[in-house]
């Protein structure tokens, strides 16, 4: 066999060259990761519009923390303005809310929120309340559509630099599963999702992810729900509404189970959660009451200056712990 010599001395420089270059490219790689902009330049506010899903705003805290623990150097304020029983399209039951109130229409306030808030960028999520629980008609449909093309006009009116709208979650229905009033909202989704391509719009499938979960896990667990009601999320369905999001926006988190499970990338990554979701209670109920609405028994909420302060005070902590 021959011998081979390699002159090791003679090309020792240019392995240390090539040694040194790739650990500049891991270092600028791990430095990119938190100073990439997931939203476009100066994006400040980020405004989250919906209905009571979006009001419980788990998938908002899921969001936000994310990017808090991925995305350090930057520093975004997350808005969580939804209102439970809205509709975009104005309608309501005879006997919503056992005859109390009608369902509240995002015509009546969104005017004010835009005025006040100024958003960068505007989450969208409407459809599980707009067809009334109700089979599928074609005017009910037509009001859906007309609101939501209403709403873009506005938004657009408003220079936010992006719209993103989310189709909505799965509805899961007592006797029918995913074969009752989800057929509806699959025919909302799909008509949004068919913007993208006609209109340009921008729009992150939280329907089909939550639908196909669901359907999933339900032939290895017949009784397995992600709503114990059949419209509201537990914790894993805002985590997977919050998935499809963060995937819509680049994000590689198609394998992460959970919540939990993403923010494993700071090693205080749960007390930094617990802060935000603390912070996200004390900040929705404050907007909404200087923003304005007409449902009742909504809780009071703070004047939002004084929220604004324990906002900058629970801010503080977060980024102390970001240091640590």
């Amino acid at each position: 066999m021959m011998k081979i010599n390699i002159p090791v001395k003679k090309y020792l420089p240019y392995y240390r060259r090539i040694n040194f270059l790739l650990l500049a490219l891991f270092i600028f790689n791990a430095a990119y990761a938190t100073s990439k902009a997931p939203f476009p330049k100066k994006t400040k506010r980020i405004l989250f519009l919906g209905n009571s899903i979006t009001y419980a705003g788990k998938y908002i805290t899921d969001i936000e923390a994310y990017f808090i623990t991925h995305y350090q150097k930057q520093q975004f304020e997350f808005i969580n303005l939804g209102l439970p029983s809205e509709t975009v399209s104005g309608l309501s039951e005879l006997n919503h809310a056992d005859g109390k109130f009608p369902r509240p229409d995002l015509h009546e306030r969104l005017a004010r929120i835009l005025a006040q808030v100024k958003p960068d960028v505007v989450f969208a999520c409407y459809g599980m309340n707009d067809g009334i629980y109700l089979p599928f008609d074609a005017k009910r449909f037509q009001a859906f559509r007309n609101g939501i093309k209403w709403l873009h006009s506005e938004l657009e009116k408003s220079n936010a630099k992006k719209i993103i709208y989310l189709t909505p979650p799965v509805h899961d229905d007592k006797e029918l599963g995913t074969k009752g009033y989800n057929l509806v909202l699959d025919k909302y989704s799909e008509w949004l999702l068919s913007q993208k391509d006609s209109l340009q719009w921008e729009v992150a499938d939280v329907h089909t992810a939550t639908t196909q979960y669901l359907e999933r896990a339900r032939l290895t667990q017949t009784d397995f729900k992600l709503a114990n009601d059949g419209v509201h999320p537990d914790d894993l369905g805002h985590w997977l509404i919050a998935r499809a999001v963060l995937e819509y926006l680049g994000e590689n988190v198609n394998a992460v189970p959970d919540v939990q499970a993403a923010l494993q990338v700071h090693p205080q990554g749960k007390e930094i959660y617990n802060l935000v979701s603390q912070r996200q209670a004390i900040m929705k109920d404050a907007w909404l009451k200087a923003t304005g609405f007409k449902r009742p028994g909504m809780a009071p909420g703070l004047p939002l200056t004084e929220a604004q302060q324990k906002y900058a005070q629970i801010e503080k902590q977060i980024r102390a712990i970001l240091k640590r």
